[in-house]
């Protein structure tokens, strides 16, 4: 079994006219930390992060990595950056997936709207009362397969979703 959790980028400035560059804001920090803290508190375990190269989905990525290493013992602590995810579309979600290492049990893909909602809703079928997910939505998938490379065609089961609490 693998278990993915999507994770679309918390809350970003708009103090940038360069898209790639957009920063997280203060609410997206406090979003980040406290997803990264809710996926802790329920004992969800994360092997590696892999993040778009936009800034604040690596700064989403970076909050959560930085969470998970300080309560707990991670064996890979470091993101993987991978461009292809900036405005990425359904099935380049699926070619990064199927590249994953299968030493990775479970793994935190960040990324962007529109397409991280509809990856999440095709590996999952969760609730389209959600969509489109919300700065930092997190959305978690078992998988049941031994390897990543059959990640599209394997057996797919929701496990859960939560977003941050508003303002």
């Amino acid at each position: 079994m693998k278990q993915l959790i999507i994770v679309r980028h918390a809350k970003s400035s708009l103090d940038t006219l360069n898209d790639l560059e957009r920063e997280l804001n203060k609410k997206g920090q406090s979003e980040a930390i406290e997803m990264a803290e809710k996926l802790i508190a329920e004992k969800i375990s994360i092997d590696a992060f892999i993040s778009s190269t936009a800034v604040r989905a690596l700064q989403t990525a970076a909050y959560f990595l930085e969470a998970f290493q300080q309560k707990n013992k991670l064996v890979y602590s470091k993101i993987i950056e991978k461009p292809e995810l900036y405005d990425a579309e359904l099935d380049t979600f699926f070619q990064v997936t199927e590249k994953i290492d299968d030493a990775f049990q479970s793994v935190a893909i960040f990324s962007h709207n529109p397409g991280i909602t509809e990856f999440a809703y095709k590996c999952s079928n969760f609730s389209r009362e959600v969509m489109p997910m919300p700065t930092c939505g997190v959305a978690g998938i078992q998988i049941d397969t031994e390897s990543w490379k059959n990640f599209k065609d394997a057996p797919k089961q929701f496990l859960f979703f939560y977003s941050p609490t508003k303002d």
